[in-house]
C-alpha cells in the first residue's frame, strides 16, 4: 500500500479512502482521483460475485448537484435547452438518463438526472455526471442558464453502488426497510441510516439490480461497513466495474462516446424523448433528428472475436476484404461471456448482428463477429 500511496498522493481521495487501505485495495489515478482498481480477491473473482451476489462500489468521485431554477420554478424545461430528454413530465421520485450534446450533436457528457421527492423540493433537479466531466459540465451549465438557474454542487455527499441479484436485498437489510425490495428500476426514494437522510436510486452501472447510494459523505464509511457486514456483499473495484459495464453494452464517456459521437450513432435513441424528437430545442437537434429520420452513417456494435485473444481499444475494425471500418472503443475479456468482448463503430452497412469482420492486432487480421448488445442480458429490476 505503501507504494501506492505515493503514486497517488496528489490526488483527491474519496471520503471511503481510509476503508480501502483497510481492506486492501490497489489503488490507481482515475479522473483525478485515488481510486480501487482491485482488492486483494482479484477482478475476476469481484466480477463474477457482483453478478452472483452483490458488489459494493465507491463511486463517489463522480459529481453530484442540485439545479436550480432562480425564479423558484421547474428547472426541467431550462435543462431541456442543453440535453434531448423529455424532463418536464418526469414525476418526483423518477430518474431519466440522457447525454449533454453540442451544436454538432456530439456528447460532452452523459449523465443522470432525477426529480426529488417533494421532501428535496420539486424547484430542483438532482444530477450526477461523471468524474471526468464534472467540472466542465456544471461550468456549461452555469454558462448556459447564467441569471435563469445555479448549480448547487453537493461536495459534501458521496455516492455508493451496490449492484447484483442480492444488491436490494442486502441494502433494504441494512436501511430496515422492506419496501426497498419492491421499487422499481430508474426511481428514488429515500431513507435513513444512523439518523441520516440518504437518497437511494435503483439503477447502476453494470447491467445488473442495484441501488445507487448517496449519503452524507461522513457517515459513507459507517454505512458502507454495515452494507459490507452482510454475507452477500464484498468490495469491487475498477477493473470489475470495466468488465462488468462492457459485457452490459454500457458506454463509457471518453471511450464508447464522445464529442464527436451523437446519441443515435452511440445507439442510445431510446434515450431522446418523443416530444423531443418532434421539436428539438437541444444543441445539435438537427443532425438528431437527421439521423433518426434516415438511419445515421456508422453505429456502436458489439463484436466478439473468434479465439481468446482480447481487442483493446484502438485496435482497427476491418471488413473481410481488408477495409478499414473504424475501430475499438473498449474491449477486454468479459468472465460471465467466457471470452473476448469489444465494441466500436463500423458503418451502417456492416453493423447487422452476424457480419463477419476482422480486428487488426499486432499486424494480423483475427476473424471476429457483430454481436447484439448487451452481451449479458441486463437483469434490471422490473417490478
Amino acid at each position: 500500500m505503501a507504494a501506492d500511496a505515493s503514486k497517488t498522493r496528489s490526488l483527491a481521495e474519496t471520503p471511503l479512502a481510509p476503508l480501502h487501505e483497510r481492506l486492501g485495495a490497489k489503488m490507481v489515478p482515475f479522473a483525478g482521483y485515488s481510486m480501487p482498481v482491485q482488492y486483494p480477491d482479484g477482478v475476476l473473482k469481484e466480477h463474477q460475485h457482483t453478478r452472483a451476489a452483490a458488489g459494493l462500489f465507491d463511486v463517489s468521485h463522480m459529481g453530484q448537484a442540485f439545479l436550480i431554477a432562480e425564479d423558484g420554478s421547474d428547472p426541467a424545461a431550462l435543462l431541456e435547452e442543453l440535453v434531448p430528454a423529455e424532463l418536464q413530465a418526469l414525476e418526483a421520485g423518477r430518474q431519466r438518463y440522457t447525454q449533454f450534446t453540442n451544436e454538432r450533436g456530439g456528447i460532452l457528457d452523459d449523465l443522470m438526472v432525477t426529480r426529488p421527492l417533494a421532501d428535496l423540493g420539486r424547484e430542483r433537479l438532482y444530477l450526477v455526471v461523471n468524474a471526468a466531466c464534472k467540472d466542465a459540465d456544471f461550468a456549461h451549465l452555469e454558462a448556459r442558464l447564467a441569471g435563469r438557474a445555479r448549480v448547487e454542487r453537493l461536495e459534501d455527499r458521496a455516492l455508493i453502488a451496490v449492484q447484483g441479484p442480492e444488491a436490494a436485498a442486502a441494502v433494504a437489510a441494512v436501511f430496515d426497510d422492506q419496501a426497498l425490495l419492491a421499487r422499481p428500476f430508474m426511481s428514488q426514494t429515500l431513507a435513513r441510516f444512523d439518523g441520516a437522510v440518504c437518497w437511494l436510486s435503483r439503477s447502476g452501472y453494470t447491467g445488473e439490480d442495484g441501488y445507487e447510494i448517496s449519503c452524507p459523505a461522513d457517515g459513507a464509511e459507517a454505512l458502507s461497513e454495515a452494507l459490507l457486514a452482510r454475507q452477500t456483499v464484498k468490495p469491487i473495484g475498477l477493473g470489475a466495474r470495466d468488465s462488468l459495464r462492457l459485457e452490459a453494452g454500457l458506454c463509457l464517456y471518453g471511450h464508447d462516446i464522445d464529442e464527436t459521437t451523437t446519441p443515435v450513432e452511440a445507439g442510445l435513441a431510446w434515450s431522446i424523448g418523443k416530444r423531443r424528437r418532434a421539436e428539438g430545442g437541444f444543441p445539435g437537434a438537427e443532425t438528431v433528428q437527421r439521423q433518426l429520420a434516415e438511419g445515421p452513417a456508422r453505429k456502436r456494435v458489439g463484436i466478439r472475436p473468434d479465439g481468446r485473444a482480447p481487442a483493446r481499444e484502438g485496435v482497427e475494425i476491418q471488413s473481410e476484404s481488408g477495409e478499414r471500418l473504424g475501430e475499438v472503443t473498449s474491449g477486454g475479456f468479459g468472465p460471465t461471456v467466457g471470452g473476448p468482448v469489444a465494441m466500436g463503430y463500423v458503418p451502417s452497412a456492416f453493423a447487422a448482428p452476424g457480419t463477419r469482420v476482422g480486428l487488426s492486432v499486432r499486424g494480423k487480421a483475427l476473424p471476429a463477429e457483430v454481436r447484439r448488445l448487451p452481451f449479458t442480458p441486463a437483469n434490471f429490476y422490473r417490478g
